[in-house]
């Protein structure tokens, strides 16, 4: 089952539309949680931190889908029994309707979540993916398509943990440079601004290597 919808843009990481929610009472304080993720996956998309074109990040017993297509990103939170296969049609049928619309509607937005025409799309196309057994889901789970097999998967955790330390690296940064006596120097001060981003780079990109080799160990 489709939970949760979230359309945004790319650039800025900003949420423009959800669809409606389709949960009991008790699970609002849940959804709440997962619609948090859902714009913490948008934030690292527009970071460049996650994939720009397909992927499923596991949570739970749940799964998100996400697909970006000129500079708009699509996900979508379904249970982990939903078939993958049909919760990207469901993300390739809203990317087609949006397609329709003036592109400068979605460049305009400034506030989160205020595309009231998106949220009426997605509800409506939402329905069509309510159930997995009419003859038109079942025609585009038979249907075959090599695509379907490069979509990169990889658990939510994993990511966080990569941000927590990315993030943590930086203020350590941050922090050196700010008591560095170089800063007493104009002319040192010229040579730490040109030096001091490709260090940061170089450290960042060292501790994102370190974890891979980590996490790696831990699968074994």
């Amino acid at each position: 089952m489709v939970k949760v919808t979230i359309i945004g843009r790319v650039s800025d990481g900003m949420p423009l539309a959800q669809g409606p929610r389709h949960v009991v009472h008790e699970e609002n304080d849940v959804l709440t949680t997962y619609k948090q993720q859902a714009e913490f996956i948008l934030k690292e998309i527009s970071l460049k931190a996650l994939p720009s074109s397909k992927m499923t990040i596991l949570v739970d017993h749940h799964c998100f889908n996400y697909m970006v297509e000129n500079g708009i990103c699509y996900l979508t939170l379904c249970e982990s029994s939903y078939p993958r296969k049909l919760a990207f049609h469901y993300l390739q049928d809203l990317q087609q309707e949006l397609e329709r619309l003036d592109r400068n509607l979605t460049d305009r937005i400034r506030k989160p979540y205020t595309f009231i025409k998106l949220d009426t799309i997605i509800g409506n196309i939402r329905k069509q993916y309510v159930d997995t057994r009419t003859q038109a889901n079942l025609s585009k789970l038979n249907a075959r398509c090599q695509k379907d097999l490069n979509i990169e998967t990889e658990e939510l955790s994993l990511i966080t943990e990569r941000r927590r330390r990315v993030e943590m690296v930086e203020r350590m940064m941050e922090a050196h440079i700010s008591t560095s006596p170089v800063w007493d120097s104009n002319r040192l001060e010229i040579i730490a601004l040109k030096w001091t981003p490709i260090t940061i780079l170089l450290v960042v990109a060292s501790v994102l290597l370190w974890t891979g080799l980590v996490l790696q160990d831990d699968f074994r």
